[in-house]
């Protein structure tokens, strides 16, 4: 066996050892995984989380919580080691020891008409040549540009959304972000987005100031502007490179390209060609003719025909890979980007891929990988009630904000009066701040980010709540900016009382009444789904229409008192009013929990 066969089995075996007493694990288990391995019925496991209102399966992938828990529960200590072979796509992409050159990856990014679409053609049509059959494919969201022997490579997304939604998922790919600005119109809304996204992305920004080639622009006007985000040109002192061009009259984009070559040398892009193939998706789909097909950028490593690949939750053996010109490669070097088939699923943008010696091995890991992102969509994102418990246990705070707001004015007021907030051991940083209602664009800046948004005086659409819910965002609304202020503030004192919300726990159907003389009347129900407890709070509804609002003073299953009762059992229940309930009411449970998101 070699070496990294036997690595790999050691690797297997550590995620699930029960060592003196001491259950040892490094990645994602399901409860059926967890109780073979520490010896416990799955079955009692099970019954003791319903009793306590928890609904788990076989099958359920257990969170870290969830794990210590059942150890404890079964006198085990338990040890989560860090290791990144538990899940291939939190490996280090690059390494210090890295010693070939590589091309920057580029990212085109702008307002909408400044003319990013025009650029991308303009640098996409000058690298046909004659002996190219077909040109760039559209299959590929990537292509290739050489220039003085040297390439760069360009990835095409649809919008500042997908660039972060991809850097949500994990897929730092883009080494150097080219924003497009019109000459003739500006700093505009989607302007500053992209700048926000760039820089909450940590990725170096070279303007292109567009449109050079119409009537009376006004380059300086632009330059200025810029600056008042924060983009300094060079010529200015600053350290912003910025290129007047015309990509419709083809006038310095050749100059824009040798600016992208600069600064890729001052950032010094390294990787190792030895090294297995690891990289990220650009764009996947399902292909009637051929299947799963996926684009993938190779960021470090070398892909070669025949390796097994797993990608994200997938996997495939590399039968044929194929560039923007749909011409077949052997091998595909960093910052190269590829189309691949035959995946045993469809992955999406910003899912990881990582070369494997064996289809085992590739098809492990992507089933390792697909455990991992069950977890993964169950935790949770950041709240402000989380930043005060954070802060009131004493550990050092860091919040990052997106405002927005009604007026642009008001926008900067509230930055600059949340920079004055002094609280030892915080720290907030402002990633966006602009006017306008909170849009899909500023959810996507939030889950990358773990941010905040502080929407002031604006509308959240019920749309854009239902996906912040989903994408685990908090979003709170202000109409007074003393209270923001206040909430921020003692949020990060570890003083901020935390907000409730109504919670529907379930309904239950009156089947039968009977008479106490010490209680009065008893209810016989049935409960059709969630839950009843014994601390509900009650809202009776007879044909439909509310009749009472109330509370629960008892409840029975038998003659035992009981916490709670799920869905499909049958309890007796007493309510606080004096009130004659009727076969057939419907009686819904809620209670006030603890608002997060």
């Amino acid at each position: 066996m070699s070496k990294d066969k036997k690595k790999s089995s050691n690797q297997k075996e550590q995620n699930g050892v029960l060592k003196d007493g001491v259950f040892i694990y490094s990645g994602p288990l399901t409860l059926d995984q967890l109780c073979k391995k520490i010896g416990i019925s799955a079955t009692e496991t099970i019954k003791k989380f319903l009793i306590s209102g928890k609904f788990i399966s076989l099958n359920t992938v257990l969170s870290d919580d969830l794990i210590a828990d059942i150890c404890l529960e079964n006198n085990f200590d338990f040890k989560k080691e860090d290791t990144n072979s538990s899940d291939f796509t939190t490996a280090k992409v690059f390494s210090k020891d890295d010693k070939d050159e590589r091309p920057p990856v580029v990212t085109i990014m702008g307002h909408v008409d400044h003319g990013k679409t025009t650029l991308i053609d303009n640098i996409r049509h000058s690298n046909i040549t004659s002996s190219e059959h077909g040109g760039i494919t559209q299959e590929i969201g990537a292509y290739q540009k050489e220039i003085n022997g040297k390439k760069i490579t360009f990835i095409d997304t649809p919008g500042h959304e997908a660039f972060t939604a991809m850097r949500a998922r994990g897929a730092s790919i883009t080494d150097i972000v080219v924003l497009v600005v019109a000459a003739d119109d500006g700093v505009k809304p989607q302007t500053i987005e992209a700048i926000s996204h760039a820089k909450a992305a940590k990725v170096p920004i070279i303007v292109a100031i567009n449109k050079i080639d119409k009537p009376g622009v006004n380059v300086e006007k632009v330059k200025s502007e810029l600056s008042g985000q924060g983009l300094l040109a060079e010529e200015w002192g600053g350290d912003t490179m910025m290129f007047p061009v015309s990509a419709k009259k083809n006038i310095g984009v050749d100059k824009l390209l040798e600016g992208i070559l600069t600064l890729a040398e001052l950032l010094e892009l390294k990787a190792d060609e030895s090294k297995p193939a690891i990289g990220s998706v650009i764009e996947a789909k399902l292909d009637k003719k051929e299947g799963a097909k996926a684009t993938l950028l190779v960021q470090n490593g070398a892909l070669h025909v025949g390796d097994f690949l797993a990608v994200g939750a997938f996997y495939c053996k590399v039968r044929k890979m194929t560039n923007e010109y749909d011409k077949s490669l052997k091998i595909a070097l960093p910052s190269t980007p590829v189309s691949v088939t035959g995946l045993s699923g469809v992955p999406v943008a910003g899912d990881r891929f990582m070369a494997f010696a064996t289809e085992k091995e590739a098809r492990d890991a992507a089933s390792l990988r697909a455990q991992a992102l069950l977890t993964l969509s169950q935790a949770s994102g950041i709240s402000l009630a989380d930043v005060a418990l954070t802060a009131a246990s004493g550990k050092t705070n860091s919040l990052n904000l997106i405002i927005k707001a009604d007026t642009q004015g008001s926008a900067e007021a509230i930055k600059a009066a949340i920079e004055k907030i002094d609280v030892q051991g915080a720290k907030c940083q402002v990633l966006h701040c602009t006017s306008g209602d909170v849009t899909l664009g500023d959810l996507s800046l939030a889950s990358a980010s773990h941010a905040i948004v502080l929407a002031f005086s604006v509308k959240v659409s019920n749309s854009i709540k239902d996906l912040a819910k989903e994408q685990k965002v908090e979003i709170r609304q202000y109409n007074i900016i003393y209270k923001l202020l206040e909430d921020l503030e003692l949020a990060l004192r570890g003083q901020l009382e935390p907000e409730y919300e109504e919670v529907i726990y379930g309904h239950a159907e009156v089947r039968s009444l009977f008479k106490a003389s010490k209680v009065g009347q008893i209810a016989g129900l049935y409960v059709t789904d969630g839950k009843l407890t014994n601390t509900s709070k009650v809202r009776i509804y007879r044909n439909k229409e509310l009749v009472l609002s109330s509370k629960l003073t008892s409840l029975k299953r038998f003659k035992d008192d009981a916490k709670e009762v799920l869905t499909g059992f049958e309890c007796g229940a007493t309510i606080s009013d004096k009130f004659n309930l009727e076969v057939g009411d419907i009686i819904e449970a809620y209670g006030m929990e603890v608002k997060n998101g």
